[in-house]
């Protein structure tokens, strides 16, 4: 199948992240992409879905230090996805703090 892109269209790209990358990803979310969001307190706690997922936005992938701020033509955001294996919001939120997510004190 081809797939013809225009230009400047929106181009979506689904990721899947698992094991050593994933954790490697969420290790440089946590240590040096988020402490690097103006004014950071922690993220939300309203992300989850109500079967232990967690959806996190961010606005500027610029946030990830990696990324070289003179090649990039327009600021773009992206969507996070966390899919885990927890029945319910409460044991995903536990979960994801242990790995090291901060969320905002309530």
């Amino acid at each position: 199948m081809l797939l013809k892109i225009r230009e400047k269209e929106c181009q979506l790209v689904p990721v899947t992240l698992r094991m050593d990358r994933m954790y490697e990803f969420l290790d440089r979310l946590v240590t040096s992409a988020l402490p690097r969001v103006r004014d950071f307190n922690g993220i939300k706690a309203t992300g989850f879905d109500g079967r232990g997922n967690y959806n996190l936005g961010v606005t500027e992938q610029i946030i990830f230090p990696e990324i070289d701020i003179d090649k990039v033509n327009k600021i773009s955001g992206m969507d996070i996805s966390f899919v885990t294996n927890a029945k319910t919001d409460k044991e995903a939120k536990s979960l994801l703090a242990e790995l090291g997510l901060p969320f905002k004190k309530n």
